[in-house]
């Protein structure tokens, strides 16, 4: 449905492509404006997985990436990923990036 269109990132053209490096510090430097450019947009993320879950991973310690399904793709840890989602915020107590309604790209 056109519903899902517009709600599921994995259907929607991404508006920025970064490292993970680079997004966080665009946060780190300036967290205000950080977040006026990239909350509810979609990105793609390339970083390194410092933390493997069921249905998150963690890129390079400060970006948590939430699946809504079970991840079932074999990855390893320490491994490099490119992942799309949608960016919902920053946690100022963890320190961590939040991305949802993730997906790996192949």
């Amino acid at each position: 449905s056109i519903y899902d269109l517009v709600k599921n990132p994995n259907h929607e053209v991404k508006e920025y492509v970064l490292t993970s490096k680079l997004l966080t510090d665009q946060f780190s430097n300036n967290t205000k404006e950080a977040s006026k450019t990239f909350l509810n947009k979609t990105i793609e993320i390339t970083g390194v997985i410092t933390s493997l879950n069921k249905k998150d991973i963690t890129l390079n310690n400060n970006i948590f990436c939430q699946f809504s399904n079970t991840i079932n793709v074999s990855i390893l840890k320490n491994s490099i990923i490119k992942i799309k989602g949608r960016c919902i915020g920053f946690d100022d107590l963890l320190e961590e990036i939040k991305l949802d309604q993730c997906s790996i790209i192949k």
